[in-house]
């Protein structure tokens, strides 16, 4: 694996309910595994090259960040709850870059957005991503599966006023990516990329 890259922090988030999974996602377990997606997530940003993590949390946001806190070796992550994480995935987008916003001269240069119920999707997926689409305020990069664009994305600082002027409700970057049209980092032999939404799916 890379080494971390002091100036890319993870964006990872976890803050949904998971009403159709039957609870929150971040809290779910691959059949087998004794680790929780959220722990698993943040350890494959880590792994594939960010130098630190911010998890966003929302529903059992106390539970999420007892897990996160329990998992051992990851000094580098960290918590920010969203208060409107109910409206949709955007408001969790929002929240998240607004607090790296807020770290001032410490901002990161990317931010490297993922999904918390992509359990396939492994640290080889995000360092190929940082790889190829580079660690510049200008990336614009997104992970894609047989040619499908999908999760992870790494957002240059400069494309996060653009991100946030649209992150509402359950658009996240949606919008501006599809008028941005940011490179693809071809995954699919690595991982399927598909987002799980019924506990069937995970066996």
């Amino acid at each position: 694996m890379p080494a971390p890259a002091a100036r890319v922090t993870g964006l990872l988030l976890a803050a949904g309910a998971g009403r159709r999974y039957g609870g929150p996602k971040a809290l779910a377990r691959t059949e087998g595994d004794t680790v929780a997606w959220v722990v698993r997530s943040a350890r494959v940003l880590l792994d594939g090259g960010c130098g630190d993590v911010l998890v966003v949390t929302g529903a059992e946001a106390g539970r999420v960040e007892r897990v996160l806190g329990h998992a051992s070796g990851m000094p580098q992550v960290a918590t920010t709850f969203c208060g409107t994480w109910e409206q949709g995935m955007g408001e969790s987008l929002r929240a998240g870059l607004m607090s790296l916003v807020a770290r001032g001269r410490t901002v990161p240069l990317v931010a490297v957005v993922h999904l918390v119920d992509l359990p396939d999707v492994g640290a080889e997926v995000v360092a190929r991503l940082l790889a190829q689409g580079g660690t510049r305020p200008s990336t614009l990069a997104r992970a894609a599966y047989q040619g499908t664009p999908g999760h992870p994305v790494a957002l240059g600082q400069e494309h996060w006023e653009q991100v946030l002027g649209g992150a509402r409700g359950d658009a996240g970057a949606r919008t501006y990516l599809r008028r941005a049209r940011p490179a693809l980092v071809e995954c699919g032999d690595l991982a399927g990329g598909r987002d799980v939404d019924e506990p069937e799916e995970t066996t």
